[in-house]
């Protein structure tokens, strides 16, 4: 049975794998969902990879990092830019004012 995989909108896509030489020699292997089940479907997501919606909807796999793999993967996105940036001051420099 191929992996499937059901976006946000209700979209089947089912995982794919397909293995291609590089012009250098070596084997490479390609990921991909596709809406139909075709030749070269994967039964489950590969180690060390996770499955991530796009905005768009499109699923794609993502590698997972080293020390991520132990943890649970959460279903959300992570939202970007969502930690506030600190603000750095020298010591000795004073704040500007503001003149009138």
């Amino acid at each position: 049975m191929a992996y499937a995989f059901t976006n946000s909108k209700g979209v089947t896509y089912y995982l794919h794998n397909k293995k291609s030489t590089t012009s250098t020699g070596k084997e490479r292997t390609l990921f991909f969902f596709s809406k139909e089940v075709k030749e070269g479907t994967l039964d489950s997501v590969p180690e060390g990879y996770q499955v991530v919606e796009m905005k768009t909807g499109l699923p794609v796999l993502k590698k997972v990092a080293a020390n991520e793999e132990s943890a649970p993967a959460s279903s959300a996105p992570e939202e970007e830019g969502s930690a506030e940036p600190e603000a750095s001051v020298k010591e000795g420099a004073e704040a500007e004012v503001p003149r009138e």
